[in-house]
C-alpha cells in the first residue's frame, strides 16, 4: 500500500515477469468468479463446465492483484477462502467441487484518501476490513516523501529510460555510499535461482525451535495487549505468518532446516511492517531510541525480582525488532554504568539497587 506514483503497479509487473507460474490481474476489472471459478454452458455439448480463474491458474505460484482497493466487498469476500484454506469451494449448477488454489497474494492498493495520513488511523487510511487485512502476513506502506538525494536519482533513472529505451547500468552500493563493485543480478539468473530454490525439499522446522517460536508469539500478544489500539494484526495467523516467512528465509539459503537466524529475522520484518503502518500518535510513543526501549523491556522483565535470564531478555527484544548485537550493545553499556552487573558466564543480570 502506498501513495500514488511510487511504482507500486511496476514492483507487481516485475514480479510477475520473474515468476515462472504467475498472474497479473486489475481489482477494478475483476470479479469474485474471475478470480476463483466461474460456471459456463460448454456450446457444443450444451453440458455445464468449469473455467479456472486467475487464483487457481496461479496454483504453484503467484498472484499479482492491482488496484485491490477498488473491488468491491463481494469480490473481495470470494478470496477469503484461498488466503485461508488455499483451495476455492464450488457449488454451482450441480457442480460441486474443491480446487486447489496454492497460491502466494501480492496485493497493492491506494490510500482511502488519495494519499495516506499519518495523522489518521491504519483503519481511516485502510478502508479494507479488518478480516482481510489479518490474512496478509505483512503490510507494507511506501510513501512519497521529498528527499532530494531520492527525487535526484529517481529523476536521472527516469530521464535515461525516456532517452535510451533501457535502464541504466547500475551498480551495489554499500550503506555509506560507495561502491561494492557487484552487479544486480540479471532477469535470467534470478529465474534460475528461484529454480534451483523450488527444487529443494521444503525446510523443517526442528522440534528445538518449536518453544522459541510459542514464546515470540506469545511475547508478541503481549506487546499487542500492552501497546497502541492499532495493533490489531497480532492473532493466531500471526504465528502462521512468523512461520511461513522463517521458512522462506531458509529455503532461500538451501538450508534443510529452519535456524533461529531466520526466526529473529521474520519477527523483525513482521515489527517492521507494523512500524510502517503507524499514525504520529504511535510514532511519538515510539520515538525514543533503540537503548532506551530494551532498557525499560529489561527493567520490565525485572519487576518482580532483582535477577533476569539473558535468555527472556534476548526473547522479548528481538520479539520487539530488536537485533542480538543491540541487546547486548545495551546490556554492556549500561553495565559500566552500573545499572545492573552481568554474570561471568553471560546467562543472567542482577540489577543494582
Amino acid at each position: 500500500m502506498g501513495d500514488p506514483g511510487v511504482a507500486k503497479s511496476q514492483l507487481l509487473g516485475f514480479v510477475d515477469r520473474l515468476c515462472p507460474r504467475s498472474q497479473y490481474t486489475n481489482g477494478r476489472g475483476s470479479s469474485g468468479a474471475g478470480l476463483t471459478a466461474s460456471v459456463v454452458r460448454d456450446q457444443l455439448t450444451g453440458e455445464m463446465t468449469l473455467e479456472a480463474g486467475s487464483l487457481v491458474l496461479a496454483d504453484g505460484g503467484i498472484c499479482c492483484i492491482d488496484e485491490f482497493d477498488k473491488m468491491t466487498d463481494s469480490d473481495r469476500t470470494a478470496i477469503h477462502e484461498v488466503m485461508e484454506q488455499q483451495t476455492i469451494s464450488i457449488a454451482k449448477a450441480g457442480i460441486m467441487t474443491t480446487l486447489n488454489a496454492r497460491a502466494s497474494i501480492l496485493a497493492a492498493a491506494n490510500p482511502a484518501y488519495g494519499r495516506y495520513n499519518p495523522r489518521r488511523t491504519i483503519e481511516q487510511n485502510i478502508d479494507l476490513p479488518a478480516a482481510l487485512l489479518s490474512r496478509f502476513d505483512l503490510l507494507w506502506l511506501i510513501q512519497d516523501k521529498p528527499d532530494r538525494d531520492g527525487d535526484l536519482r529517481l529523476a536521472q533513472h527516469i530521464s535515461y529510460v525516456h532517452t535510451n529505451n533501457e535502464a541504466p547500468p547500475s551498480v551495489l552500493t554499500t550503506a555509506a555510499g560507495d561502491s561494492a563493485g557487484l552487479l544486480p543480478l540479471s532477469m535470467a539468473e534470478l529465474r534460475r535461482y528461484l529454480a534451483i530454490i523450488r527444487s529443494q525439499p521444503d525446510p523443517a522446522v526442528p522440534e528445538t525451535l518449536l518453544n522459541y517460536l510459542v514464546g515470540c508469539y506469545i511475547s508478541m500478544r503481549k506487546e499487542s495487549k500492552a501497546g497502541s489500539k492499532e495493533s490489531i494484526f497480532t492473532s493466531a495467523r500471526s504465528l502462521l505468518a512468523l512461520i511461513r516467512i522463517s521458512t522462506a528465509l531458509s529455503r532461500i539459503k538451501c538450508q534443510t532446516e529452519v535456524d533461529r537466524i531466520d526466526v529473529d529475522e521474520a519477527i523483525r520484518l513482521l515489527e517492521a511492517s507494523k512500524a510502517s503502518v503507524k499514525s504520529d500518535r504511535d510514532r511519538q510513543r515510539t520515538r525514543l531510541g533503540y537503548k532506551e526501549l530494551i532498557y525499560q523491556a529489561i527493567r520490565g522483565l525485572a519487576a518482580d525480582s532483582s535477577t533476569v535470564r539473558m535468555a527472556d531478555i534476548s526473547k522479548k527484544c528481538v520479539s520487539m525488532g530488536f537485533t542480538p548485537d543491540q541487546i547486548n550493545e545495551v546490556i554492556d553499556s549500561y553495565e559500566e554504568l552500573n545499572i545492573w552487573q552481568v554474570n561471568v558466564g553471560r546467562t543472567r543480570i542482577v540489577l543494582v539497587n
